[in-house]
């Protein structure tokens, strides 16, 4: 879709991240980074989930923070090497699914707001 600011988008070129954080500070603090490096157009903080999960041999419980991290195909790279770099786990959640469809307008506010 060709846009009047020369800004061609559709949602396949989209990304959505899951990360998941120990904490809100941690969550907080990757979430602007991220903005603030244009490497996401917006990143939702979702606090109080529950995650059970396997690692290293034993069944793990653990409260954990949820971002929703946007951006586009372009950004992925550079985003997920910060996250790696900036994130304190071992082998953090960084999973990037493609949307098949959504609202034009967002598509290309994402694209706008990650273009460095």
């Amino acid at each position: 879709m060709k846009r009047g600011n020369g800004i061609s988008m559709n949602a396949e070129a989209l990304r959505v991240v899951l990360v998941t954080a120990p904490n809100r500070e941690v969550a907080t603090g990757l979430a602007h980074r991220l903005v603030q490096d244009k490497l996401a157009a917006c990143v939702n903080v979702l606090p109080g989930i529950r995650s059970i999960f396997a690692w290293q041999g034993t069944i793990e419980d653990a409260e954990e923070v949820l971002l929703l991290v946007k951006t586009t195909a372009d950004r992925w790279p550079a985003l997920e090497e910060t996250i790696l770099r900036e994130h304190p786990y071992e082998v953090p959640e960084i999973l990037a699914l493609t949307p098949s469809a959504g609202l034009d307008a967002y598509c290309r506010w994402v694209a706008e707001e990650t273009t460095q």
